[in-house]
């Protein structure tokens, strides 16, 4: 007998017997006598005792560190899946879990609703990071730049800070926050993105994943201190599923927040309409460009309401500024550095910057704003 059985067949309520009997009928088994009374052997232990920790105490090996047992006697071989045993990834699954929860049970955020007064001459600032990519490594000695997961905070703070700056002299009653577009650089233990690209990585996926959202409830802290704040999450490329995630975490962080919104879906396309605008927001991964603006007309019910339309896009690290009939299209720079990829394709030397857009409630995008690094 050489065959494979595994604890999804084995029924713990049941005792060995029914259970010999049962692993018998499904696997059509024909087994000679002391086959039969090697498994019904088996069986008999696990069912009725800790077996699987008891054999791995006997060759002192971690149960959570062994993939499977292999029972062998002179006429059977029986390999078994251990069920206790524990995939590296699925530990610092639940490294990060413990810690997320650990932080939420330290400090409950309360936030007392502030009253805004508003006016005929307010304005919308669209404030949106764009690849941020917190987990990039860029060596300094080959690309001619250093970045890693501490310069993206440092910087996606600066450059807030600095749109917010330039910002002060319009008065902002609303301010459109955009988030995800690669605000990790990775998305599994691995170090690929969502589609299995390799990375040049600084730290660990789960640190950078604290990081990211730390920054982002310093960033929504601040900003809910100046004008109420619609987030909106727009999926990417490198991080499609943690980005999804944080994301999530974040908008459960300000859930008794009555001064920001959340648009947080896995849409990768939002609108937005303040006044006679209309503002989309994708990553710039999947649409063609020129396809946006019908994309528009025909998801967002508001397009024949507004007589402004414009659709930030982020992905390709450079600006682009375009006017299309009836909506104007720009993506974003980024403040993330180079890393060996890019350097060695060429694509490098656009400057590295946050971006801010000053709309007007009747007049549209009357500014724009830059923090260049």
């Amino acid at each position: 007998m050489n065959s494979k059985i595994y604890f999804k067949d084995i029924d713990f309520s049941k005792n060995y017997l029914d259970n010999l009997n049962d692993i018998v009928k499904k696997h059509n088994l024909n087994l000679t006598k002391n086959q039969r009374h090697t498994l019904r052997k088996f069986l008999k232990r696990n069912c009725e005792s800790l077996g699987i920790i008891e054999a791995c105490k006997n060759v002192g090996v971690d149960p959570k560190n062994a993939p499977m047992l292999w029972l062998k006697t002179k006429n059977e071989s029986v390999r078994v899946t251990n069920p206790l045993f524990e995939k590296p990834e699925e530990k610092e699954f639940k490294e990060l879990g413990k810690a997320l929860i650990d932080d939420l049970k330290r400090f409950k955020p309360t936030f007392p609703k502030i009253e805004r007064q508003y006016t005929t001459e307010g304005h919308c600032l669209v404030l949106s990071p764009a690849d941020i990519h917190v987990g990039k490594l860029c060596n300094e000695w080959e690309t001619g730049e250093k970045y890693d997961s501490s310069i993206a905070v440092q910087r996606t703070l600066e450059g807030v800070r600095g749109i917010l700056d330039k910002s002060s002299g319009f008065n902002i009653e609303k301010i459109v926050f955009i988030g995800g577009n690669d605000i990790l650089h990775i998305d599994n233990p691995i170090r690929t993105t969502t589609s299995g690209t390799p990375q040049d990585t600084d730290g660990m996926w789960f640190e950078n994943f604290m990081l990211a959202k730390q920054l982002y409830i310093d960033i929504l802290q601040t900003l809910i201190s100046i004008a109420d704040v619609h987030f909106v999450f727009n999926p990417s490329n490198h991080d499609y599923t943690n980005g999804f995630f944080l994301a999530q975490v974040i908008q459960a962080y300000f859930k008794d927040c009555d001064n920001i919104t959340f648009d947080v879906s896995i849409s990768h396309r939002k609108y937005f309409k303040y006044y006679n605008n209309l503002i989309g927001s994708t990553h710039g991964d999947g649409a063609k460009l020129e396809n946006l603006p019908l994309l528009m007309a025909s998801e967002s019910t508001q397009w024949s309401s507004v007589k402004h339309r414009y659709i930030y896009t982020h992905h390709v690290h450079h600006k682009i500024a375009k006017d299309f009939i009836g909506c104007t299209i720009e993506s974003l720079r980024s403040p993330s550095g180079t890393d060996s990829w890019h350097h060695r394709n060429g694509y490098q030397h656009a400057p590295k910057a946050i971006e801010g857009f000053i709309h007007h409630k009747e007049f549209g995008q009357i500014a724009r704003l830059t923090h260049i690094f």
